[in-house]
């Protein structure tokens, strides 16, 4: 019986396409959800023609994480589920297995984009990582773009 599942989010309605299933069985197994965000490090970048340099602040992407989450969170508790949300720093699926490990979980739930062949060459996978590394039962749910605005404009014409 699953007690905590920790969920990747990435930002994107992709990614958030996992919450409704997550809604379905965490409420009836009383399982407590971890909303896990990773922020990946962004290296310096040169302004081209002049001398200036941005750097990224991680302490605003942490924010921004957190801001991101915490709607989501209101709705999961809104439903009677027990949640937390958790940011990280790093590369996404060694901080989403080391989160898992360090928060107790005994599955992970995350969305996959699904790509293959040039795409997956250039962007990798980071749920394939995440299978390989993990020790945990993790679910993936394949969902493309495509499939989330489907869902979105079905959702406006009710």
């Amino acid at each position: 019986m699953y007690k905590r599942a920790v969920v990747a989010l990435d930002g994107s309605p992709v990614g958030e396409a996992i919450i409704p299933f997550i809604l379905e069985i965490a409420g009836p197994l009383d399982m407590e959800v971890v909303l896990l965000r990773v922020n990946q490090p962004v290296p310096p970048e040169v302004i081209e023609g002049s001398r200036h340099v941005t750097v990224e602040d991680p302490e605003a992407s942490r924010i921004d994480a957190e801001k991101y989450m915490a709607p989501i969170a209101v709705e999961l508790r809104g439903k009677g589920v027990r949640v937390r949300t958790l940011v990280r720093r790093g590369q996404p699926a060694e901080e989403i297995v080391a989160a898992a490990r360090e928060t107790g979980a005994d599955l992970i739930a995350m969305t996959t984009h699904g790509r293959s062949g040039l795409g997956r060459l250039l962007f990798g996978s980071v749920a394939e990582a995440v299978l390989r590394e993990s020790r945990l039962p993790v679910f993936l749910m394949r969902v493309t773009e495509a499939q989330v605005a489907a869902r979105a404009a079905q959702a406006a014409a009710r």
